[in-house]
This record gives C-alpha cells, sequence and structure tokens, in this order.
C-alpha cells in the first residue's frame, strides 16, 4: 500500500486519493495559442521514469488538491505541498 502524505490531513493510503496527472503544466493564451499547443497541452504528457511532480485530490478526506513529488519506478514520495506554493521535503531527514 502507498501511503500518500497529505499536507492537511497526514499520511493515508492511496484508496482515499484520486491522481490528476502530471503538475506545474501551464495553460497556453486562448487568444493566441495554435491548434497543435491546445492539443499538446491537452493530451500529451512526459510520463518520465523516475521522480515527476504530480497533482492528487484527498477524495474521501479533506476535498482538496495538492502537489507531491513522486518516483515513477520506486513509488518513493519526498515532497508533498499544497497547489500554489513552493515545494516541501517529507522525506527522511526533512
Amino acid at each position: 500500500m502507498l501511503l500518500i502524505p497529505c499536507p492537511w490531513c497526514g499520511a493515508r493510503p492511496d484508496s482515499e486519493f484520486s491522481a490528476g496527472g502530471e503538475a506545474h503544466l501551464e495553460r497556453p493564451d486562448p487568444d493566441h495559442a495554435s491548434d497543435g499547443q491546445w492539443g499538446e497541452y491537452l493530451y500529451f504528457r512526459r510520463n518520465v521514469k523516475g521522480v515527476q511532480r504530480e497533482r492528487w485530490l484527498h477524495s474521501h478526506g479533506c476535498r482538496r488538491w495538492f502537489n507531491v513529488v513522486r518516483d515513477t519506478v520506486t513509488h518513493e514520495i519526498t515532497a508533498a505541498y499544497p497547489m500554489g506554493e513552493s515545494m516541501k521535503e517529507t522525506g527522511p531527514g526533512a
């Protein structure tokens, strides 16, 4: 079982959360973006093998969105922080 550290509720089992995909994506300017730029924003993600920043929703808890830094290979979570805030370390020694 993966424990996800909600910034408000603390560490909880992954069954309480819903994944929201890659974090920190920049939305194109609607007035100046081409169809290709919109397609890239809507459908293409990096899907890296390794450390990635992701959005998560604590759907069976406080119902808040937040960001997580997670290794997609080991599932180790090294940081969790509210949307719009800086990254805060949560791993050993933090």
